[in-house]
């Protein structure tokens, strides 16, 4: 074993050196690209002369821009691919133009993630053609807006350090990363060619969204500090002005419940082809996987970002997960009640026993809004049974009926499987990849001793900072960016609409602006609508 570990480790800093982005400190190498061989450690200070210029086509127009690409944002880097950022400055600012009403002080630094299901993001690249979309995607967008581009890579739940044996990418690393490349933006504030750094505002979908929700609403909470420490950040302010968080999987520790009580009453599932993929990646067998094809999921949805497409027949769940998905069901209103959520006017939304409410109303007022503009803009809800119309005009949405038409995606309990089997019980794992519990109901369901520390779940959850005991405290540190834009597709499967709505709730109520909205027709997807996104940042920016 220790000499498999040995290769890996070889391996590993052969493919980094490939990649161009390590530069090991030999006896004969005094200083290599930002790397002091005393301290063996990198510079945090921004090489404005290493960068490449570089061009792509939006809609017929050129996108010309510089691209500073594979810089390690931490002195001491766990993992050097995934602690690494690029940065994409449009090439009109070198020569003191002006872009969409922006100068290069001014421009808006965005920065998107490219996490999906807690696994390792990749800084993303420009790009004329999204995979997803067949589109230009967010990248290349804000560089056509004006925007300056800050996309840095994350450790993930799979990522193994450069030492080839521990893992070093579980809660919380892929926010503490996210924290540090803000940091380091702030650290090279003047040393930047452009990008304001007063502006910064975060982007990203499904665990990606709640990673961007995560850094909106813990700005400068120290908490951190040991984790940023450990790995050298910045000693920097890590707050943003604005957060987009498309289809959030938040709110972990509660995620199981608010499921439950949109889906309880629906017992068979159509798992979606990555859940598979991740089981049989990890060794789990079962009926599920024993006949997944490889070259199955390479397709994806067209309308789901972060959701390939979904196998083909309904699976029927256990008793057990029957039992558990009545218990969770049963438990979501006292956490709802507990939280004292208000309306816009002020009114407090609760459920009774049954889960029944103006909290429910409420909901169900999202989902009406939705179909109300989707009909106005032509769309023929007349087959859609669980939004009721009179008029051309919808006046009401059936929550019995919609978990039916939407089908459920994932078998009780959603998140905190029984058997610690989901993405997000590797997310709360160990450095020896051992998984973990995180809500109290399912380990209590289970007796598992297998749990992972409340601290660590704290920390991995927005509404510790914004409505829990975190936020009680009088000498609060924490600084929630002020602006919010949350999506949430209408006919998402992946997580109630009752998370982000939560989320949405809970800053309005701390005088936080919240753009939040359910798209129709959307299932669990993001970067869908970016000329709406890129109009909302020029609306706070300006």
């Amino acid at each position: 074993m220790r000499n498999k570990c040995l290769k890996l480790s070889s391996l590993v800093l052969a493919a980094s050196l490939s990649l161009g982005i390590v530069n090991p400190v030999f006896a004969d190498n005094t200083e290599s690209a930002g790397i002091s061989a005393k301290t063996n450690s990198y510079s945090l200070d921004f090489d404005s002369s290493n960068y490449k210029k570089e061009s792509k086509y939006i809609n017929g127009k050129e996108v010309f821009y510089r691209a500073f690409r594979n810089i390690v944002y931490v002195q001491n880097p766990k993992s050097v691919k995934y602690q690494s950022l690029n940065i994409y400055i449009p090439e009109d600012y070198f020569t003191n133009k002006s872009i969409n009403g922006y100068t290069a002080k001014s421009a808006p630094v965005f920065m998107p993630n490219g996490v999906g299901g807690y696994m390792p993001g990749e800084a993303i690249e420009p790009s004329e053609k999204d995979f997803m979309s067949g589109s230009a995607n967010s990248v290349l967008a804000a560089l056509a807006r004006g925007y300056v581009v800050v996309s840095p890579a994350i450790r993930g739940r799979t990522t193994i350090g450069d030492d080839g044996v521990t893992y070093v990418g579980k809660a919380p690393a892929f926010l503490v990363d996210y924290k540090a490349a803000v940091r380091y933006l702030r650290h090279n504030a003047d040393k930047l060619p452009a990008g304001n750094t007063e502006k910064i505002i975060s982007n990203g979908t499904s665990a990606g969204g709640a990673l961007s929700a995560l850094l909106g609403t813990t700005g400068n909470a120290y908490e951190y500090n040991k984790y940023l420490k450990e790995i050298g950040a910045a000693d920097e302010r890590d707050d943003i002005f604005a957060s987009s968080d498309y289809c959030p999987i938040t709110n972990l520790d509660h995620a199981d419940m608010a499921y439950e009580w949109i889906f309880s009453d629906v017992y068979s599932y159509r798992p979606a082809i990555w859940q598979l993929q991740d089981l049989k990646a990890r060794g789990v067998k079962n009926e599920m996987t024993k006949n997944l094809k490889d070259d199955q999921g390479k397709a994806p949805d067209a309308n789901a970002a972060n959701n390939p497409r979904e196998t083909e027949v309904m699976i029927e769940m256990t008793k057990d997960e029957k039992n558990v998905s009545k218990i969770l069901a049963a438990a979501f209103p006292e956490y709802v009640n507990s939280l004292k959520l208000k309306n816009l006017d002020g009114s407090i939304l609760s459920l009774d026993q049954d889960g029944n409410g103006s909290f429910k109303d409420y909901i169900k007022e999202i989902y009406r809004k939705s179909a109300q503009e989707a009909l106005e803009h032509g769309a023929d809800l007349n087959n859609t049974d669980w939004i009721i119309l009179r008029k051309n005009k919808v006046v009401d949405v059936d929550l019995k009926k919609y978990p039916v038409s939407a089908t459920r995606m994932k078998a009780a309990p959603a998140f905190d499987k029984m058997d610690l089997s989901s993405a997000e019980n590797d997310e709360f794992g160990n450095t020896i990849n051992q998984p973990k519990h995180f809500s109290k109901v399912v380990k209590e369901y289970t007796k598992s001793k297998q749990f992972a520390d409340q601290d660590l779940i704290n920390l991995m959850n927005p509404m510790y900072f914004i409505k829990g005991r975190r936020a009680e405290l009088s000498n609060s540190s924490v600084k929630i960016a002020p602006h919010f834009r949350i999506r949430h597709g209408a006919v998402d499967r992946d997580t109630s609409i009752a998370i982000p709505a939560i989320l949405a709730l809970s800053l309005q109520e701390k005088g936080i602006d919240v753009d939040f909205f359910s798209p129709w027709g959307r299932g669990h997807s993001g970067d869908y609508d970016l000329d709406r996104l890129f109009d909302w940042i020029d609306s706070i920016c300006r």
